[in-house]
């Protein structure tokens, strides 16, 4: 009886040990942290040789990957000042971006991603990312 109590107790280790490994979070929703920044925007001609104007870039739609996922985790729109901020979030590694127009004009579709690297390393932590600028 005592040699069954013993292995239930190691298994009942083993069982625990196992479950708190596989519980590791990763990137993504449920934590306490943010990502913030700010979208700006620099209107040019056709052929992008004069810059017309600049100014933040209101209501555009801002992508945040979470850590190695392929496609997008969650999308929102900048405010009236260009302004956006992805809140409760986890540590790890995450991409921002926002589509511009292709100021080299070497994209077939005239469209390329700017795309910022950003990284949470601790709880409660709030990481302002470099501003983002678009061309139109």
């Amino acid at each position: 009886m005592n040699f069954l109590k013993k292995g239930i107790k190691v298994a009942i280790c083993i069982l625990l040990i196992a479950g708190t490994a596989a519980c590791k979070k990763t990137a993504g929703e449920g934590g306490n942290s943010s990502i913030r920044g700010n979208v700006f925007t620099e209107n040019w001609n056709g052929t992008f040789t004069i810059k017309n104007s600049e100014y933040p870039s209101a209501d555009v739609e801002v992508y945040i990957i979470y850590g190695d996922n392929v496609s997008y985790s969650e999308r929102i729109r900048t405010n009236y000042n260009g302004e956006y901020e992805f809140k409760y979030l986890r540590r790890g590694k995450y991409k921002i971006y926002v589509y511009s127009k292709d100021k080299t004009l070497q994209s077939k579709s005239g469209i390329v991603a700017v795309i910022k690297d950003v990284e949470i390393t601790k709880k409660k932590e709030t990481v302002v990312v470099d501003q983002i600028t678009i061309y139109d």
